[in-house]
């Protein structure tokens, strides 16, 4: 049993627990619940702003303990003056250390859109997600047989939510992309084995069909690896690691995309 299965086996457990304590009406409830979803895909396209989703993660199975003392109310903010698109927020408590009111309490403090980052096998967790402030839900193609992705991502749809689906390889991609999705994620971090690599990201780029929006996921600690990954196609880029790891992320997320804007000018100049 590799850790995606191991996940997704407890993620069932979870979700059979939590709509037994909270029924569906109850988050219906919630103040979020009928707010105005911000878009992502509008948001990460945006060329006023950096492309950057940039990731609130206290631990994963892989690394164990990244950081186990930033607030999400100094790191997301800071996020977002550093020039962020987007934020990335982990739910997942058993494996990732995070929760439901992590991203409530991110959500109270930035406008701009956020991804809620989990394990998505059931409808429930879409309603849990608008619930809590959501923008935009995550659909791991790895973890669902392509029909029930569909079914997913059409119901997020229907609440009014934005959907990145993630991909670890070409058959994925090619047997789960569908109409219902906004943004199409490469993770370059293989999920069975935590092997990195970018090549993932580079060999898929022209396989994602132009109508999504195209991010490149894991992996990523160079401003310099950006220009290569937006010269290929690539739209956004997902990072959370390399900033969490810092003591500071949100200092380490200023100093990178900071450095990013340098390169893109240096870059713009020399086109010119």
């Amino acid at each position: 049993m590799n850790i995606l299965d191991k996940i997704i086996a407890r993620k069932q457990e979870e979700v059979a627990e939590k709509s037994s304590l909270v029924p569906v009406k109850l988050l219906e409830k919630s103040i979020f619940f009928e707010g105005k979803v911000v878009s992502m895909k509008k948001y990460v396209t945006d060329p006023e702003k950096s492309g950057i989703i940039s990731e609130f993660k206290r631990k994963s199975p892989s690394k164990g303990l990244i950081n186990g003392a930033a607030l999400v109310e100094a790191v997301s903010i800071g996020y977002m003056q550093a020039g962020a698109s987007a934020l990335s927020i982990l739910t997942d408590t058993d494996f990732f250390g995070g929760s439901n009111a992590d991203l409530k309490e991110a959500r109270k403090f930035n406008f701009c859109p956020i991804l809620r980052k989990d394990f998505v096998i059931d409808e429930y967790q879409i309603i849990e997600a608008k619930s809590i402030g959501a923008d935009c839900i995550l659909l791991i193609a790895a973890a669902l047989e392509p029909i029930r992705l569909k079914e997913l991502a059409s119901f997020a749809k229907s609440l009014g939510l934005e959907v990145l689906m993630e991909v670890h390889d070409g058959e994925e991609l090619e047997r789960s992309v569908c109409d219902e999705l906004d943004l199409v994620g490469v993770n370059n971090r293989n999920l069975k084995t935590f092997d990195v690599s970018l090549d993932t990201s580079l060999e898929l780029v022209d396989k994602i069909p132009s109508n999504f929006v195209k991010i490149s996921e894991s992996g990523i600690s160079n401003p310099s690896t950006l220009l290569t990954l937006k010269q290929a196609g690539f739209d956004g880029f997902l990072i959370g690691e390399n900033f969490m790891k810092s003591s500071r992320p949100e200092q380490a997320a200023y100093n990178f995309i900071k450095e990013y804007k340098k390169l893109l000018a240096e870059e713009e100049k020399v086109g010119i």
